[in-house]
């Protein structure tokens, strides 16, 4: 069954936006399907075939995202800072060995 719960303007103007969002993604797929190709390279098809994140889906990725670093930081130190240092930080295998001192094929 329906029933109707009383949420702040705030709130609200969240579920417009989001639903104002999905209309427009709606307008590009109809407007735009069968005038890109995707080996135009001009960045288009990211704007035309990516559907906006709703608040949910990106409640759910940081959500996601905090159990993996959790996860990450239960590892044993010398693991935890290798892959901190590779994924978070972005640095290359080569970078994380020289400042450990050690062989790449150690940090892989």
């Amino acid at each position: 069954t329906d029933f109707f719960v009383d949420v702040t303007e705030e709130v609200m103007e969240t579920i417009r936006a989001a639903e104002r969002a999905e209309a427009a993604y709606e307008r590009k797929m109809y407007r735009y399907k069968a005038q890109y190709s995707l080996d135009c390279e001009n960045g288009i098809e990211n704007a035309v075939l990516l559907k906006p994140q709703t608040p949910e889906m990106l409640l759910e990725e940081k959500q996601f995202q905090e159990q993996v670093y959790a996860t990450v930081m239960k590892l044993p130190e010398k693991q935890a800072k290798r892959i901190y240092a590779r994924y978070y930080l972005g640095m290359a295998v080569n970078e994380i060995a020289e400042v450990e001192g050690v062989d790449p094929s150690r940090v892989r």
